[in-house]
């Protein structure tokens, strides 16, 4: 992280409650001593409305951050629902012009890939807060190191998959289905994980994305953790519900380190990946 100096912080997503700002607040302390200098927008917190803005608003304060050149990097710090309001707002010719990286996570599933569907440039799947919630010391040990991107993984189906990964949080990807800012899925790597969901849900989700033919165009899946149904099933379990609906042809990968977790690494959503 030794080329961001200054770093946009925003909440496209829900608007961080008042009585978390000590973790905010831990954050600042954290990056300022990386140094890295935080620059806020000004929709962190929510007050009447779930956002900390309207969607206009929100997307403004992202939209200025790319727009500002001393910004080098944008952390998005929220999560929730509602990201996807801001998609319709968001100027993609200025975000195309642009070399500037987006981290977020979870709801920001949205808005990454549709950075990706709409420009061509990569985001990072990747939750900044984990600087303060992982309280062992490793992610800053990964971030300081720039090892965050290095995540092991091993195959469960075939032994190779190469292809731009698209992807991230399964529900929050699923809400860009029937919009023009779902990624072309044609020859991709995809990425799921989730944080909520049992198993009813899950096969929800897989079998929308068998309707929408998304396991005929794939290169193959990238599985990382599914934190509620890890908690009263095995990882078997799950392998054998995404082999009823993408076949048992695709070439399947799963990894610990990448999803919900405080000591997640990050994936680049738009970037090639060949793993084998």
């Amino acid at each position: 992280m030794s080329n961001i100096k200054n770093a946009g912080l925003v909440c496209c997503s829900n608007g961080q409650l008042i009585r978390y700002k000590n973790d905010i607040d831990s954050l600042d302390f954290k990056l300022r001593n990386f140094g890295i200098t935080p620059v806020y927008s000004d929709y962190i917190y929510a007050k009447d409305y779930i956002g900390a803005g309207t969607a206009q608003e929100r997307a403004r304060a992202l939209m200025d951050f790319y727009i500002d050149d001393s910004v080098d990097a944008i952390f998005d710090i929220s999560g929730g629902d509602i990201a996807n309001e801001i998609l319709a707002y968001l100027d993609y010719d200025v975000i195309a012009a642009t070399e500037k990286k987006f981290y977020g996570y979870s709801d920001l599933t949205t808005v990454i890939n549709a950075l990706y569907t709409m420009t061509g440039k990569s985001s990072v799947l990747y939750q900044v807060k984990n600087l303060v919630w992982d309280s062992s010391g490793l992610q800053e040990k990964v971030f300081l190191a720039q090892e965050m991107y290095n995540f092991r993984y091993e195959f469960v189906q075939g032994n190779s998959m190469s292809g731009v990964v698209v992807g991230g949080n399964i529900r929050c990807l699923l809400k860009l289905a029937g919009t023009k800012y779902l990624p072309d899925m044609n020859g991709k790597i995809l990425f799921l994980e989730a944080l909520s969901g049992g198993e009813a849900q899950l096969r929800t989700y897989f079998a929308q994305l068998s309707d929408l033919s998304v396991f005929n165009e794939i290169d193959g899946i990238l599985l990382g953790t599914f934190i509620e149904f890890q908690k009263n099933n095995s990882m078997d379990k799950l392998i054998t519900i995404v082999k009823e609906y993408a076949g048992c042809n695709l070439p399947i990968a799963i990894t610990d380190d990448v999803g919900h977790s405080n000591l997640s690494k990050a994936l680049n959503i738009g970037q090639v990946y060949v793993l084998n």
